[in-house]
């Protein structure tokens, strides 16, 4: 198994950003964690919003806290809407049930982070998130 390095993941967010901008998203925020939660890299584009922070670090902590890729959550969240209430609340809102937290596998299959994306439509996030991964040499898991 391969762990998730700084390297990775400032061209995750190098490339997401990148990839957000040639694509003309609105304005996107970055974030990269390792599997224990940690905040190992973050980036924001000019004029991303102030919470844009909080929103990508919450998507990536829910995907890599829960073990369940984004859409996962948000069928989860549906269905049992006090489940996702609880596990917010234990999480300190740091969970969010839409795409853009995509997980960060290496060549062996093994889930070594997660990265989240906010500042556009979910969808948009979560493919830039893709984008940056891909760019990285790993693999990106979404559920899709």
């Amino acid at each position: 198994m391969s762990s998730l390095t700084y390297e990775h993941a400032r061209t995750i967010v190098a490339e997401a950003l990148k990839h957000g901008e040639s694509a003309g998203y609105k304005p996107l925020t970055v974030a990269v964690l390792d599997t224990g939660g940690h905040l190992v890299a973050l980036g924001r584009a000019d004029g991303s919003g102030f919470l844009r922070p909080d929103v990508a670090i919450a998507k990536a902590h829910g995907v890599i806290g829960l073990m369940m890729d984004s859409r996962a959550i948000a069928q989860r969240a549906s269905d049992s809407p006090e489940f996702f209430t609880s596990v917010a609340a234990l999480a300190g809102g740091k969970v969010f049930s839409v795409p853009g937290g995509v997980f960060i596998v290496d060549a062996d299959g093994e889930v070594i982070g997660a990265a989240g994306a906010s500042g556009d439509a979910s969808l948009a996030d979560e493919e830039a998130v893709v984008a940056g991964i891909e760019a990285a040499g790993l693999v990106a898991r979404t559920g899709a």
